[in-house]
C-alpha cells in the first residue's frame, strides 16, 4: 500500500499534469479532476451538509481551477491550492443560503434507507443516524473558521501544516482552531451519553 501523499512511480505528478494542460492539452485536466474529485466533494459535503450541494461545489471548484489554471504558481501544492477554491466556494454558498439542516427522514430518504424487518437493526440505524445528525449540528454551529479545519483534520486527514497552507495561516492558529473547535464540539455534544 502507497503511504498518504506519495505518487506511485510512473504516476504524472500534479505539475506535470498542469504543464500538459497549459501547453495545449485540455483533456489533461481530467487527471486532476479524477485525482481530487473524492477529496473536494467530501470537503464541500462536510461543510454544507448536502449531497446536491457538495456536488454543485465540486464543479464550481474544478471549473474555477481550469479558468484559473494559468494563475496557478506552484509555490504551494495543487492541493492545496484546490482546497482553498473549494473552501471559498462553500464560504460563498454559506454566505448567500447559510447551513442546510435535514430532518431525520431526509437524510435517511438521501441515503436511500429501506425500513428493516429487524426492529432491532431498525433502532440501531436510527440511533446511529441520529447521532450523525447531531454531530452535524453541531459542526455546523461552530463559527466557520473553525469547522474548516475540524473537516480538513479529521475527515480529510490533512496535518497541521497542510492545513496551514491551504488557509495561508501559521500552523499556531491552526492548532488553535482545532482544538478550541473540538472542545466546543465536545461542549455541544455532552448530552449525547443521556440520549444513547
Amino acid at each position: 500500500m502507497i503511504p498518504k501523499g506519495v505518487e506511485p512511480e510512473g504516476v504524472e505528478q500534479d505539475n506535470e499534469i498542469i504543464e500538459r494542460t497549459l501547453n495545449g492539452e485540455p483533456e489533461a485536466f481530467n487527471i486532476l479532476v479524477r485525482r481530487w474529485e473524492r477529496q473536494i466533494y467530501a470537503l464541500a459535503f462536510r461543510m454544507l451538509g448536502r449531497e446536491e450541494e457538495a456536488y454543485d461545489i465540486s464543479q464550481e471548484t474544478f471549473m474555477s481551477a481550469y479558468r484559473n489554471l494559468s494563475k496557478f504558481r506552484g509555490e504551494a501544492k495543487f492541493s492545496s491550492w484546490l482546497y482553498r477554491i473549494a473552501l471559498n466556494c462553500c464560504h460563498t454558498r454559506l454566505r448567500t443560503h447559510g447551513v442546510n439542516d435535514l430532518s431525520l427522514e431526509q437524510q435517511l430518504e438521501d441515503r436511500g434507507f429501506e425500513p428493516a424487518t429487524n426492529a432491532e437493526h431498525l433502532n440501531e440505524g436510527l440511533q446511529r443516524d441520529q447521532v450523525a445528525g447531531m454531530v452535524k449540528r453541531a459542526l455546523a454551529g461552530l463559527p466557520p473558521e473553525m469547522r474548516q479545519v475540524i473537516i480538513m483534520k479529521e475527515y480529510q486527514g490533512l496535518k497541521f501544516h497542510e492545513i496551514a497552507e491551504v488557509l495561508n495561516i501559521p500552523i499556531s492558529t491552526v492548532k488553535t482552531r482545532v482544538y478550541t473547535g473540538l472542545e466546543q464540539l465536545k461542549q455541544r455534544l455532552s448530552h449525547l451519553k443521556s440520549v444513547l
